[in-house]
């Protein structure tokens, strides 16, 4: 393997980051949606499919996320919602982040519950 493969497969995202639409065709298709924000967040308002799990939860367990279907990670803006899903890849999950959090699943107009 040549230094460039090399320097690829070092520095190359283990997830995928999704816009609203992609991630709301994946969440059709059976995807999974992981809220990573605190739980004063989460009570301000959430996707209504979405499962709260804490980040800082999130990294001591992952009991309850079935490891067959993809998960998308969602947070407020999309840095912990990208933490999140490059742990759940390290843990062998297919994963997503959302790109921009709830902020953008607000201003696409999704409905919040």
């Amino acid at each position: 393997m040549g230094l460039i493969s090399s320097l690829k497969r070092a520095f190359s995202k283990p997830y995928t980051t999704l816009s609203v639409a992609e991630a709301k065709d994946l969440l059709s298709s059976g995807a999974v949606l992981i809220d990573v924000r605190s739980a004063q967040e989460w009570r301000s308002g959430r996707a209504p499919q979405a499962k709260h799990i804490p980040l800082d939860r999130l990294q001591t367990s992952t009991a309850g996320i079935n490891r067959n279907k993809p998960v998308i990670a969602i947070c407020a803006s999309g840095a912990r919602s990208a933490s999140a899903a490059r742990f759940l890849a390290s843990q062998g999950y297919q994963t997503s982040s959302l790109r921009g959090g709830m902020s953008a699943w607000r201003a696409a107009g999704e409905p919040i519950r």
